[in-house]
């Protein structure tokens, strides 16, 4: 394996938190160092409308050495989702923990 890949789907989130764009940019502006990972760049945080009204939701990234690590919110279906690689071991405990922190799911796979 060159890296673990970490996906996750987060279910029952409060809507206030996946709203919020400034706490998911400054929730991956801290995740590379939380992870012992090398940030390349500042986070990159955007709103997204869709064409069904309830498709909105945000997106971010942020690029490390490592590779990347993502997050799209879906706020008026409580949802979200993580995305992790990286061409080094990380503890996917502690990233799962961090995310969770954030989040407060009910449940995720």
């Amino acid at each position: 394996m060159f890296g673990p890949h970490l996906i996750l789907e987060a279910y029952g989130c409060p809507r206030e938190s996946l709203a919020d764009l400034n706490g998911l940019s400054e929730m991956l502006d801290a995740f590379p160092l939380r992870l012992d990972m090398t940030k390349i760049m500042p986070p990159y945080v955007f709103r997204y409308q869709g064409k069904v009204e309830e498709d909105w939701g945000l997106s971010g990234v942020v690029l490390i050495a490592e590779s990347h690590i993502s997050i799209h919110t879906f706020p008026d279906k409580g949802f979200a989702t993580l995305d992790i690689f990286s061409c080094r071991e990380f503890s996917v405990d502690d990233a799962i923990g961090f995310f969770c922190t954030s989040f407060a799911p009910e449940s995720y796979d």
